[in-house]
């Protein structure tokens, strides 16, 4: 059984193929939430904020950007992760009071929402405004493997949330991401599907 998640926010984002410098074993089509590896859609006029509140404006902002390719996820982290992730956002100068993702996360808003397919979860870790994912620093994935026997699945995720928790908090007391992230967690992942805002909507 899952822990409860809280709702980040979500992201208008394209899926990527592996490049060069990320690990041989990753699939193709891979989904993320770090602009690091994938496009993002920006939620505001001036490209400060890449998270959406809700799914309705996030495909709003699809539509809108007209480019091919740009799906809308949802995203989520376990509630026991929060402190720890608000404390570290915080130290990198990101405010709750400040809105968008530390405000929601703040508020502890219950994810997902129905309609929402699960995708898997993606390990990741705040560094100075941006999110940076497991598969975007270089060997990694490798590393996580060899330590922990967890690798990505399908769309570069896992898909167990136990093994993903386990890999996150390996990331965590190894510190192998210094010196850009230092506090790993999990992300649950979620496509939200257009048929379901629709119907949501009407």
């Amino acid at each position: 059984m899952e822990p409860d998640y809280v709702l980040a926010g979500y992201r208008v984002a394209t899926r990527a193929n592996r490049h060069d410098w990320q690990d041989v074993g990753l699939p193709g089509g891979l989904v993320s939430l770090s602009d690091c590896v994938v496009d993002l859609v920006s939620s505001d006029p001036i490209g400060w904020d890449d998270w959406f509140d809700g799914p309705q404006e996030a495909e709003i902002a699809r539509e809108r950007a007209g480019k091919p390719g740009l799906h809308v996820l949802g995203v989520g982290f376990a509630t026991a992760d929060v402190p720890g992730l608000l404390a570290d956002i915080a130290d990198g100068g990101w405010d709750a009071s400040a809105g968008s993702l530390p405000e929601r996360l703040a508020r502890r808003e219950r994810f997902p929402n129905p309609g929402g397919r699960r995708l898997g979860f993606e390990l990741v870790g705040f560094d100075s405004g941006c999110w940076h994912t497991w598969t975007c620093l270089g060997g990694l994935v490798s590393e996580v493997y060899r330590a922990t026997g967890v690798q990505p699945g399908i769309w570069g995720l896992i898909q167990d949330e136990q093994d993903a928790r386990r890999a996150a908090q390996w990331l965590t007391d190894s510190n192998v991401g210094d010196p850009k992230v230092f506090l790993w967690a999990a992300a649950l992942l979620t496509d939200v599907a257009r048929e379901t805002l629709r119907t949501r909507s009407e």
